[in-house]
């Protein structure tokens, strides 16, 4: 099996993930920050170390302002729904992601706020000058992919995050498919609100999410109950990080988000220069084959690439890579269909193959032989 679809979860998981996980059911069994005894209290420090590390390591002010939560699509909610500013103004682009898309159009729908959806100019970019001519009075929030679930494309955060800063508008960032290989910086880049995937770049299991925010946000629940705090009383704590982590976490997956950011720190560079390699060969060698049309610019290479193969529905060809070439990868409209309006895809969905440090040359022309194949047939 050959296996190019990390950008929905990633295949395989470091060794060093697998380990962490038997130690789950024999170290941190218990349930962190609801008991007194010794056993919780060892997995309420670990669950905590963890907190510390992705502070540090996303330049997070403080690590109570690290929330886990069940995952990305959960902290994306947080982040919008738990800053809403009534009769406010948000942008966000066509490369966003439902997670996005859908709780400001529902706050739209409502009457509550008033959106803007941005298309980039630049084909390899979403850049300042995109967002700055549609900042109104009443604009208190820009949301940015930074790195297309769809395509690939780069949104220019430092820019972005700078004019943000300038007009004293929050800014949200998805790093759903950045986190564990591009530079995410909350503080150099002006970054308010960082939505996370672990299971994705860092490695980790399913089931588990991360919303970074900073000090200057003013941020309220959005879902309520046990905290293990001020059990008293029936009305929802305010502090972070208890306030937002109500039920019990999911302390399996967060240890295995400890080990997986603990193996990318190890090797970022190496997986960053990977991921660039393996992606620019990949779409220069299918902008050479007859009836291959690529979405992605040459400049994103971020193991992302999305193509289609002539007017073929992008959900057949997956099919027979799968069936045929036991190659496993996405096609449709990756839960984000104004991106796909965008690239005119709406009809055809679009094939997308996406890498991880595990991915090989190998792997890469086995695959290219078999869109070949495809296309000639």
């Amino acid at each position: 099996m050959i296996y190019l679809d990390n950008s929905a979860t990633s295949f395989p998981k470091p060794k060093e993930v697998q380990k962490a996980l038997n130690e789950v059911f024999t170290k941190y069994g218990a349930n962190p920050g609801r008991s007194g005894h010794s056993f919780s209290l060892t997995s309420a420090l670990k669950v905590n170390e963890i907190r510390e590390d992705l502070a540090s390591f996303f330049n997070v002010s403080r690590p109570e302002k690290v929330i886990f939560t069940s995952g990305c699509t959960e902290a994306l909610n947080l982040a919008i729904l738990g800053s809403v500013q009534e009769g406010g103004h948000v942008i966000c682009s066509v490369n966003d992601h439902n997670s996005v898309l859908r709780p400001l159009f529902e706050l739209k729908a409502k009457g509550v706020i008033d959106i803007t959806v941005v298309e980039p100019e630049n084909s390899a970019r979403l850049t300042s000058k995109d967002i700055e001519k549609h900042i109104k009075l009443n604009t208190y929030m820009v949301c940015v992919n930074h790195i297309s679930n769809v395509d690939g494309m780069e949104a220019e955060l430092e820019a972005i995050g700078e004019l943000c800063a300038q007009h004293c508008i929050y800014f949200l960032v998805d790093g759903a498919q950045s986190a564990g290989h591009a530079k995410l910086d909350m503080q150099k880049q002006h970054i308010d609100f960082l939505a996370i995937a672990p299971h994705k770049g860092l490695y980790a299991l399913q089931g588990v999410g991360v919303l970074c925010y900073s000090p200057k946000v003013k941020l309220l629940p959005i879902k309520f109950g046990g905290t293990g705090t001020d059990s008293i009383n029936v009305r929802q704590p305010l502090e972070a990080p208890e306030a937002f982590e109500s039920g019990t976490i999911a302390t399996p997956a967060i240890i295995s988000l400890g080990a997986g950011l603990k193996f990318v720190k190890e090797h970022f560079e190496e997986i960053v220069s990977k991921l660039d390699d393996l992606t620019t060969y990949l779409n220069y060698e299918l902008r050479n084959i007859e009836g291959v049309k690529v979405y992605t610019h040459p400049d994103n290479a971020n193991g992302v690439l999305s193509f289609n193969i002539k007017d073929l529905p992008s959900t057949e060809v997956t099919s027979l890579l799968d069936s045929k070439y036991k190659i496993c990868a996405r096609s449709g409209l990756h839960c984000a269909p104004l991106k796909h309006k965008f690239n005119s895809t709406t009809y055809q969905g679009s094939v997308r193959l996406s890498l991880s440090y595990f991915s090989t040359f190998t792997e890469i022309s086995k695959t290219l032989k078999a869109i070949k194949e495809i296309a000639k047939s």
